[in-house]
């Protein structure tokens, strides 16, 4: 399994709405971080969104890419009949070998039924073209939901990328998220974090951490995922500072520090 780095590890320096660097990172520069940090998966999802390149910018940034030893995966949110359909044949002109796609978005949270019709009009364009749907776990449906998507769309081109976090938002913990998605899993996330108590006692709060320094099981979480995982993809929730600029500083430090607890996890395991 090889470790990587996504475009939502450094979201507060593409550019948060209403908090943007005065210059926000470029794919270009996300790519050259890659090789910084020496990792050979780059993750471009729906904060660098590439449906807005046009097929000579793609192919610019793919060259980019292969030049630096980098691969691309592809992601998007949400994933309507067309936008699958789209973001197919960005995949395929990427080299991209899975397709990960958040379901819902602003507007647009379909039932199980449409989802699954989404997914069985897609299946032969997947065939053809030989990527892997990885459908993320997200806020609104359960654990159950995503193995049904699974399950229903029979064969091999639909699988789950396995977001570590998310799944608090609808109320299910890691244990639960690992022991129903891991076995499905074709793309991994890991994103660190912590619970605390609030100091009047009266809930908590999910915060994002540096990779080891939180409550993730990062090698229990590799050994269960499928083998069909290729990738484990550095995401970080980073609690911004008083300044954009101390944001940054702390956003690409935390991820010096993720990658590196990310490789030495990888080689040990």
């Amino acid at each position: 399994m090889k470790a990587g780095i996504s475009s939502y590890a450094f979201t507060w320096a593409i550019g948060v709405p209403g908090k943007e660097p005065e210059k926000p990172m470029t794919i270009f520069e996300l790519i050259t971080l890659a090789v910084e940090l020496d990792v050979k998966v780059v993750q471009v999802v729906d904060n660098l969104p590439l449906e807005k390149f046009s097929v000579e910018e793609l192919n610019e940034i793919k060259k980019f890419a292969d030049q630096s030893g980098v691969k691309i995966e592809v992601g998007a949110r949400g994933m309507t009949a067309e936008r699958l359909q789209q973001y197919i044949q960005i995949a395929r002109l990427m080299g991209s070998p899975i397709l990960r796609f958040v379901i819902d978005q602003k507007g647009f949270q379909p039932s199980m039924n449409e989802i699954h019709s989404i997914i069985k009009e897609a299946i032969p364009a997947l065939q053809a073209n030989s990527i892997i749907l990885a459908i993320e776990n997200h806020d609104r449906l359960l654990t159950t939901d995503f193995v049904e998507m699974v399950e229903k769309s029979l064969g091999n081109q639909v699988g789950i990328c396995l977001d570590t976090v998310n799944s608090m938002g609808a109320g299910e913990g890691l244990e639960t998220v690992i022991n129903r998605l891991a076995p499905l899993t074709v793309n991994l996330h890991v994103k660190e974090f912590s619970v605390e108590r609030v100091f009047h006692q009266m809930g908590f709060i999910i915060e994002g951490k540096p990779l080891g320094k939180g409550m993730l099981p990062l090698a229990e979480l590799i050994t269960k995922v499928s083998s069909r995982c290729q990738s484990a993809i550095l995401e970080q929730w980073t609690p911004p500072e008083q300044t954009i600029e101390e944001t940054i500083r702390k956003e690409k430090d935390w991820a010096l520090e993720s990658i590196s607890y990310l490789k030495s996890t990888l080689k040990i395991l």
